[in-house]
């Protein structure tokens, strides 16, 4: 592996990329996913009716409401669908690449954290839209919705804790080709060197 001799153990005061960070977003992410592929199969006509313990047909109504029907047309699929696959695919970037990733793969997590932060931010902000547009409430939309604001300050440590590392290089360098390196993960003496600095 071309990485292995520059790996060096995270210095940083917690590891923003260990498991143990990392497995809880996963966790979350697949609750959230299996609850959206439930909402899906009733927009899809797989179910007759939803489970919804506070707001009654609430759920319903908004799956069913002109504006969800509008989204299908728009993106193909339901709504409830698209929420699933975004779900999973924080899922799949929350749990690849090693402990180290911040330091050998900030490609990645700058990409999950794309998928994690602003991603949740819309979704959540779409959910309270629909909600006062339709004027009905849905119960597990509500709960993905907290999910996925539950997700971002998690997933945005290790964000954080990449962007420091990125920000040193290119402090030491000013070379915009080491930088794209560096972020792509491609070994480079100034990532070597300032591995150690951006945990300080």
């Amino acid at each position: 592996m071309l990485l292995e001799p520059y790996a060096r153990e995270p210095t940083f005061e917690r590891n923003p990329s260990s498991m143990r960070q990392r497995i809880p977003i996963a966790c979350l992410a697949a609750f959230a996913t299996v609850i959206s592929i439930y909402l899906a199969a009733f927009q899809w006509g797989w179910v007759d009716s939803v489970w919804d313990p506070l707001f009654g047909s609430g759920t319903e109504t908004v799956l069913s409401s002109r504006e969800s029907e509008t989204m299908h047309r728009w993106i193909g699929m339901p709504d409830a669908a698209l929420g699933a696959w975004a779900y999973l695919t924080e899922v799949v970037l929350s749990l690849a690449g090693s402990e180290r990733r911040w330091q050998f793969r900030p490609w990645l997590v700058v990409l999950f954290g794309l998928d994690v932060i602003p991603l949740g931010l819309v979704s959540t902000a779409l959910v309270v839209v629909q909600g006062v547009s339709i004027g009905s409430w849905c119960f597990l939309c509500l709960v993905t919705a907290v999910v996925s604001l539950v997700m971002i300050p998690l997933a945005a440590d290790e964000v954080w804790g990449t962007f420091r590392y990125l920000r040193a290089v290119w402090r030491r360098t000013h070379d915009a080709r080491i930088l794209w390196d560096t972020f792509i993960g491609r070994p480079t003496e100034a990532g070597r060197a300032v591995a150690d600095e951006v945990a300080g």
